[in-house]
Formats: C-alpha cells, sequence, structure tokens
C-alpha cells in the first residue's frame, strides 16, 4: 500500500473559508480547494492577496513547465464570504480538473431552479426593502439592524462574477473549462466519489434535497446554543435549554416584511421557513426585516456541500455553512453519522456560529480522540456572539484541538505562514 499524507491549509482570509488539501501517496499528489471569500465586514487582508498565495502555492508545487493545478475546486455554497476570491481574472491562469458545486446551482434542475430563483428573488426584495425603511435619528439600534440586516440580504445574492468563473460561463473561466459536478446527486452511488489517488475518496452527504430539512433553518430549543441571535433577544435564555415552553411565532398567520404590495412577491421559500424560528414579538419594522434576513441567510448556509474525505481511515468532516437541517440529515442517517463520527479533522460550520454545530455533535458523536478543528474566523463587530464561547468549550471538553485562523497555535503537527497568512495541519498515513 502506497505511504499517504493529507495535509489541510486554511488560509486567514478573515470571516470566510479558504481551505487547500493536498493529499500525497509516494510521489502522486491530489489537490482540492475548498471555498475562498470573505465577509465584506471581516477582511483580515486583501482578499487578492490570498488568492494570489493560493496560486503561488500551487505554481510551486507543479512540475515544471506546467501551470498550476487544481484537480478539484469545491464551492460549497454561493455566499459572498466562500466564494467571492472566485471573481478575480488571476484564476484564469489556474488548471481545474472539476468544479463541484451545489444541486441548487444547476440550472437544468426543476426543483434547485424553484429553490435558488425564490432566494434570489426573496434576497433581492429584502434589499429593496431595506433600502426603503425610514431612518430615525438618534436610534442606534434601529441603524444596527438594518445595517445587518442590509449585509445579510446582499451576502445571500447569487455572487455572479464568482459564479460565473467556476461554472464556465460569461466570457469567465479558469484556465480551462473544467466539468460541473452538481452535488449531492440523484443517483446515491454517484456521491461516493473516487479521486484519482487509490486509498482516497470523497463521501457527499449533503445538501438534503428534502424540502422539509431544507426549511429546518434553526435548531429545536432544546439543542440551541443559543436560543435566538442576540440582536432580537428579549431577554438572553441560556444554552442548553432542556423543556423549554415554545416561544411565540415570530408572525400569526402570513408572512409580510413591510408594505402590503409586495407582501406576495419576497418568496415561497421565507414563508415556508417562518414556522422554524421562534422569536418574541418584534418591536418594529428594522428588528423584523432583519429576522426576514436571517432567515435567509440561513436558507442559503443549508445549500452548502457537506462531504467527507476519506485517506486511508483518515476522516475529513467539511460541512461549508451547513445548519440543522443539513445536520438532521446527516445524523439521523447511521451510514452517514458514521463517517462524520470521531474524524481526524472537522472544519467548524459557520465560522463558530450557535446554530451551525449541534450540540449532539459537539458533545457526543466527534468523540473524544483528539480530532483537530480549524475554525475560519474574522472578527465582525456586529456579531459578537461569532464565535461561540459555549460551542468552542463543548469541543475543548471532547479533546478537540482548535485551530483559529485569526490566533493560531503551533504545534506538533500545526504549522503557520509568515504573517499569519496561513495555518495547516498534517496528518501522516495510518
Amino acid at each position: 500500500m502506497p505511504a499517504s499524507s493529507v495535509t489541510i491549509r486554511m488560509y486567514d482570509v478573515g470571516f470566510g473559508d479558504a481551505f487547500l488539501i493536498t493529499v500525497k501517496q509516494d510521489d502522486q499528489a491530489w489537490r482540492m480547494l475548498v471555498d475562498c471569500g470573505v465577509h465584506s465586514l471581516g477582511k483580515a487582508r486583501p482578499l487578492l492577496d490570498v488568492v494570489n498565495a493560493i496560486i503561488s502555492d500551487l505554481t510551486e508545487a507543479a512540475e515544471p513547465g506546467t501551470p498550476p493545478t487544481l484537480d478539484v475546486v469545491v464551492a460549497t455554497h454561493h455566499h459572498a464570504d466562500h466564494i467571492t476570491g472566485f471573481a478575480f481574472d488571476d484564476w484564469a491562469e489556474v488548471h481545474v480538473g472539476e468544479v463541484w458545486v451545489s444541486f441548487v446551482e444547476d440550472d437544468s434542475d426543476e426543483d434547485a431552479k424553484t429553490l435558488k430563483n425564490g432566494l434570489a428573488r426573496a434576497a433581492t426584495n429584502l434589499n429593496t426593502l431595506i433600502g426603503r425603511a425610514p431612518a430615525a435619528l438618534n436610534d442606534e439600534a434601529r441603524a444596527l439592524a438594518l445595517g445587518i440586516a442590509g449585509t445579510l440580504a446582499l451576502n445571500s445574492l447569487g455572487n455572479e462574477d464568482a459564479m460565473d468563473r467556476l461554472l464556465g460561463r460569461n466570457g469567465k473561466h479558469f484556465l480551462n473549462v473544467p466539468a460541473i459536478r452538481y452535488l449531492p446527486d440523484r443517483v446515491g452511488e454517484l456521491n461516493i466519489i473516487r479521486t484519482s489517488l487509490p486509498n482516497a475518496t470523497v463521501h457527499v452527504l449533503g445538501p438534503s434535497r428534502d424540502p422539509d430539512q431544507l426549511k429546518l433553518m434553526n435548531p429545536p430549543a432544546s439543542a440551541r446554543w443559543l436560543a435566538m441571535q442576540q440582536a432580537l433577544d428579549a431577554e438572553s435564555e441560556s444554552d442548553f435549554a432542556v423543556g423549554q415552553a415554545p416561544a411565540k411565532p415570530l408572525f400569526d398567520e402570513i408572512y409580510s416584511v413591510t408594505p402590503d404590495e409586495i407582501a406576495g412577491n419576497i418568496g415561497i421559500e421565507l414563508v415556508s421557513t417562518l414556522a422554524t424560528l421562534n422569536l418574541p414579538a418584534l418591536l418594529d419594522d428594522a428588528s423584523e426585516l432583519l429576522a426576514a434576513a436571517s432567515i435567509l441567510e440561513r436558507s442559503v448556509n443549508n445549500t452548502s456541500i457537506y462531504f467527507v474525505l476519506d485517506v486511508d481511515g483518515t476522516r475529513l468532516v467539511f460541512v461549508g455553512d451547513s445548519q440543522q437541517g443539513a445536520w438532521d440529515h446527516v445524523l439521523q442517517d447511521p451510514a452517514a453519522r458514521a463517517l462524520v463520527s470521531a474524524p481526524a479533522f472537522y472544519k467548524i460550520g459557520h465560522h463558530g456560529s450557535h446554530n451551525a454545530t449541534p450540540r449532539e455533535y459537539a458533545t457526543n458523536a466527534i468523540g473524544n480522540q483528539g480530532t483537530y478543528a480549524m475554525l475560519p474566523y474574522g472578527k465582525v463587530e456586529q456579531w459578537g456572539d461569532i464565535p461561540n464561547e459555549n460551542l468552542l468549550t463543548a469541543l475543548t471538553t471532547m479533546n478537540a484541538h482548535i485551530v483559529r485562523a485569526d490566533a493560531p497555535v503551533a504545534d506538533t503537527r500545526v504549522h503557520i505562514g509568515p504573517g499569519n497568512l496561513w495555518s495547516e495541519i498534517t496528518f501522516p498515513a495510518p
């Protein structure tokens, strides 16, 4: 059997994701880039600097006379903090074997078109409504709510320049026009993907195609890291609360974000998710818009590609920004649960937010064998509860080694690049 190793390099973009995975077996190598983007409010450095660093690393690894090459690019979902880096034309010099995107990006899939169009319509309309919302002098809370709502709505748009590159359309492409996989495939066997190396396999576990699970945007009260988003709290609830009485629904019967004339155009996807968000009655339209934008943000998060890379039994779990519905889809399936249990590596979901790593996973399924958990994070002032300290404590209690992009600490397995540009972990063959 060939000797194997797998290295995960996390680039410090700030509040965003960019991971380069390199699997080596003897003199062969296979490389995958998972996401490349940053949120506009949380940049650690210019994103183009990170793009150029990735391309430079690939160029250094390439054989003389050959272009920088990636076997696979994974764009987990179309939020800006995951894909905006692909808008830069520098990628035109990189050869890519395949691009993997969520099935919701497949315009030939009727279910995907319905979902994607509804999400895009909702994002556009919400952004318009937020722009129309009247300002109030000396009302910092209202201004903050509207600002966050606007940021979330913009982030949920399709980031078309980056998607054009990924899908090879409108004149944008990599050095070549790679094959596209829309995942997961409807044919289950096609979601077990053999790489060019004999002992490296990818298992695609999500997103779920079940509409009911895509609607589960928030954990039930008994499994929340925080019962409500901080910006919408009337009063805080304790973490790990059990047996709480259901909170009053956000809206009584119908969903309306503001003026009656546009209520019918907000999109059925938002309407159907409202029942999953239990919050106290909101005080004004700014909070109402923020709640709607938050629901939309979670909707897109739950379309994330969720996969496990297995290299000779060393399992790496990448979840994008998957939230409760996507996690339920995995943890309730015995085979999928086994794949994500006791992994060597876990990419902490959604920058360590309260609703992207279920309590059941962080306190049980992840195991206590010393998982390395990487946290792609950069500070955003408005989101003081990210990363969630209770989540980080739970992972540490389970003997996980947390590697933060903003404050990495070297050890025998963790190495740090110049200026904290990247941190990486290498796992040898078992």
